[in-house]
């Protein structure tokens, strides 16, 4: 009987982690996931939190001290909050059900289009930035809220209007009514119609904000979720969307005075930095001093000068600068092998999950973290022109931390359905 009870009891819990939910079962059992997280991500995922930690203090001190009379905990202690509150969200939604993010898919997503344009009319006094909503002591940054609506968002419509005819083209009835080539060209491009209105429409709204590298990391995040989760496109209209992308990546280098002022200043000092050191490319300068001043083994933790008032807001985007002086190039490169380990584990998950929703969610934030990555360090080495893109789990910013380790939480909800070996 003790034998028959728990045969039961497993039937019930991989029901529960199913697709189609079972109104039947209780309501812990739809609302929660069960069976084991994938602990190499987990760990992976604590480590680069911890050493973003000490290497944000590290970068921030001195600055703190300078501007908020003598207190050089300002910073860490607001980003210590926002890990603690972070890691706690992380492992309340790493027992969630999938089907519960199914259903916050549309809200979510009606949330971020809410926030994206309240933050046009309500905003912090930043000069022509409006990019943070002010609520009492804190902020609330929309772009990265919608971040993660899109690829939830994606992930839902994706699994549910994925049709077997689709790459055929055939008549499957979408539009009754109507004349038959209408019904097929709905068929074939109308979901994807609607992926690229709603990227283009978030996009938009960013731009309002003067938010270059939210409008970047966004615009990356749909079209490569488009691209995985599309592969009926043709082939010749990935090469036309490259070309185009290529000509306009062109237009803007020769001549970015077509840009808003604050961007076209940033393409123009990338071009020439020498032509402005102290001025637009200050920053750029100081940060290549602080990389190629930290040799093979660095400076030693805490030892940077030029956190010294040389590189501005060194807890923020040019952190990884900071990194490379102190800990060296085997520091640098040891992290940012933690960031593959993190998109590789992350891969391993979404492909051996059967659901297309976990999958392509999972995905989505990865690429999401790896893209992030990348820019960034493409900034701080000035292969990038400065656009202001953040480093996962190390840069300054409580909203962005936040949504990062719920996005974490996430990816481990997905791993505990995928047939990944957990070690």
């Amino acid at each position: 009987m003790a034998r028959k009870a728990k045969e039961k009891l497993m039937r019930n819990r991989r029901s529960s982690n199913n697709v189609t939910a079972n109104s039947s079962l209780p309501l812990r059992q739809r609302l929660l996931a069960y069976g084991g997280f994938d602990i190499p991500f987990m760990v992976i995922v604590t480590i680069l939190l911890f050493l973003g930690l000490v290497m944000m203090f590290s970068a921030s001190y001195v600055n703190s001290i300078r501007r908020y009379d003598g207190d050089a905990y300002f910073f860490i202690k607001r980003q210590l909050g926002f890990a603690v509150g972070g890691f706690i969200l992380m492992l309340a939604l790493s027992k969630i059900n999938l089907n519960v993010l199914r259903r916050l898919a549309l809200p979510g997503l009606g949330l971020a289009f809410g926030l994206l344009i309240i933050v046009l009319f309500y905003h912090t006094d930043f000069g022509d930035f409006k990019r943070w909503i002010p609520l009492g002591p804190f902020t609330v940054q929309p772009s990265e809220v919608a971040k993660v609506a899109l690829i939830l968002f994606y992930a839902y419509a994706m699994e549910k209007y994925q049709r077997p005819n689709y790459a055929r083209g055939r008549d499957t009835g979408l539009i009754p009514g109507r004349k038959a080539w209408f019904r097929r060209f709905m068929s074939r491009w109308g979901y994807t119609a609607l992926y690229i209105s709603v990227l283009l429409a978030m996009v938009a709204l960013i731009i309002l904000e003067n938010h270059l590298s939210g409008t970047i990391i966004t615009l990356g995040i749909g079209a490569l979720l488009i691209f995985i989760g599309e592969q009926r496109i043709p082939l010749w209209l990935y090469a036309l969307i490259a070309v185009i992308a290529v000509a306009g990546i062109y237009i803007v280098y020769t001549k970015p005075d077509i840009l808003p002022e604050y961007a076209a200043k940033r393409i123009i000092a990338y071009k020439d930095p020498s032509q402005d050191p102290k001025g637009d490319s200050w920053q750029t300068m100081q940060s290549l001093l602080a990389v190629g001043s930290g040799g093979w083994f660095g400076q030693g933790l805490g030892q940077s000068i030029q956190k010294h008032l040389y590189l501005p807001e060194p807890q923020n985007d040019f952190v990884f600068a900071i990194v490379c002086e102190e800990l060296g190039f085997v520091g640098a490169f040891g992290i940012l092998l933690l960031f593959v380990a993190l998109v590789w584990r992350g891969f391993m998950i979404a492909l051996h999950t059967k659901e297309r929703f976990g999958s392509l969610l999972v995905m989505g934030i990865v690429l999401q973290v790896g893209l992030q990555t990348a820019l960034n360090i493409g900034v701080v080495t000035a292969v990038l022109p400065n656009t202001g893109i953040p480093l996962p789990f190390f840069s300054y910013g409580g909203t962005a931390l936040l949504m990062l380790l719920a996005e974490m939480g996430i990816v481990l909800a997905v791993s505990r359905v995928s047939r990944q070996i957990k070690m």
